[in-house]
């Protein structure tokens, strides 16, 4: 094991630019982000899913009783729907309408089927770029106050006929690539019957005040919760147990005033991954960055704890992870990638008492994701990490890979300690690195005298 240690402060290259912000001062913009989100406003008017024809028997197909409900609903101008205990399969999606909570009552099951005939297109997201494909399980779009809540459980059923189609997405996958980078328009990129990207279990696009809170959600076909092209929602105390292909937490792609809180997560790909669009299409779209978001009091397990990119084309800025404990193995703790196709920007990143167990990398920021192109290197920046501990790095504990054009800067750490590793850092192409209190190894304590000669 390589030991090293940086006390006090080494600077590897540069002179600061940017003012970090004190510790009264991230409080502050903590607090002005969540005042500034709003819970939904649901009506006070409450029915059970059962009075549309539900049956939690496993067995009965509830579809048609969900479609009932929602529109119901949609005509009483909102209210809440409880499912009571009991397994209720759904071979189709949940299309939500606007100002609804559905509440998952302690015991009972959503439980999806997997034949995609039952999901119709809509317009949704798939890896950056927006286009048509099946319809999300549970789907909100152009939607306002909306909630899904309790003790209940989502199972995507994931691991079925979904899961077969990651051998079969590849073609589809460069397909959808290719007419984001040619500015194909939206309207023409139509996929859905003989292709083979799978959708995400809850996703709400283009909508506002959302809460997702206590329910636990199991086994994705794709990414688990996508808050797409979305604002002021608030995600509290989910649980996850989703270990499919790309079985992501929570991603939040072009998001704003997001608030992820108390989740307990075990997922098979990234627990949290902040995103703002792929390439062309999240270049054009640079007045909507993913910023403003708070990620505080969680636990991580799964393949890395919290991650910005690598679609993240139109910017990401004004994140705060505060106070995260991994509860297991993770690959990599904090993990920012880019490419030199993406363009856009990381800046103003506050990583603030974070502890780590067992990992790969505790920190990884890198320049060199894979992609399909070159020309639009992206521009990573101020970034300040402090009060981390880490057992053990199993590959090496801090890596920043900047490109040789456009250098990683303005990058800080602070109080930080790794007891054991195998390498201690891998740094290259960066401006104004930092390390202050910085233990890696073994901590030095006073040197060694040779006998007979000090």
């Amino acid at each position: 094991m390589k030991k090293f240690i940086l006390l006090l402060c080494f600077v590897l290259l540069g002179v600061n630019t940017h003012a970090q912000l004190s510790q009264p001062q991230r409080k502050a913009a903590i607090k002005e982000i969540v005042d500034r989100i709003q819970l939904p406003k649901i009506p006070d008017y409450t029915v059970s899913i059962t009075k549309f024809g539900a049956k939690g028997d496993s067995v009965s197909d509830n579809k048609k009783a969900f479609d009932r409900a929602m529109n119901h609903l949609q005509k009483r101008k909102g209210g809440t729907l409880i499912v009571p205990k009991g397994v209720y399969t759904v071979n189709g999606p949940i299309h939500f309408v606007s100002n609804v909570n559905l509440h998952l009552e302690e015991g009972a099951k959503i439980r999806f089927g997997d034949d995609p005939k039952n999901y119709p297109l809509v317009l949704t997201s798939w890896e950056g770029t927006m286009l048509y494909n099946y319809s999300p399980l549970i789907y909100g779009n152009e939607l306002e106050n909306n909630a899904i809540t309790g003790k209940g459980t989502i199972d995507g059923e994931g691991g079925g006929a979904w899961a077969a189609w990651k051998q079969l997405e590849d073609k589809d996958k460069q397909l959808s690539r290719e007419m984001n980078h040619s500015g194909v328009s939206i309207e023409k990129r139509i996929f859905g019957e003989g292709h083979y990207l799978r959708p995400q279990l809850i996703q709400f696009v283009n909508s506002q005040n959302i809460l997702l809170e206590d329910v636990t959600i199991e086994d994705a076909p794709f990414w688990c919760v996508h808050l797409l092209k979305s604002k002021s929602a608030t995600v509290r105390r989910l649980k996850f147990d989703a270990h499919n292909f790309n079985n992501d937490g929570i991603d939040a792609e072009y998001a704003s005033d997001i608030l992820i809180e108390e989740v307990e997560f075990d997922n098979g790909d990234d627990n949290i991954a902040i995103k703002a669009g792929r390439d062309h299409e999240g270049r054009a779209n640079s007045a909507t960055p993913s910023e403003n978001i708070v990620i505080r009091n969680n636990l991580l397990k799964g393949l890395h704890g919290v991650v910005i990119g690598s679609e993240m084309s139109a910017g990401v800025q004004n994140i705060y992870v505060e106070n995260n404990k991994a509860s297991g193995y993770l690959k990599r703790g904090i993990y920012f990638k880019t490419n030199p196709d993406r363009g856009g920007f990381i800046r103003n990143i506050y990583i603030n008492n974070i502890e780590l167990q067992k990992v790969e990398d505790c920190f990884y920021i890198t320049a060199n994701y894979h992609g399909e192109g070159e020309g639009f290197n992206s521009k990573i920046s101020d970034v300040f990490i402090s009060n981390v501990t880490c057992e053990e790095a199993t590959g090496t504990a801090v890596v920043i890979q900047g490109f040789e054009q456009s250098k990683v800067e303005n990058v800080k750490l602070t109080n930080i300690k790794v007891n054991r590793t195998k390498n201690a850092t891998s740094i290259t192409n960066t401006k104004n690195v930092i390390f202050e209190e910085v233990i890696i190894g073994e901590e030095a304590t006073v040197p060694t005298s040779v006998s007979g000669k000090e």
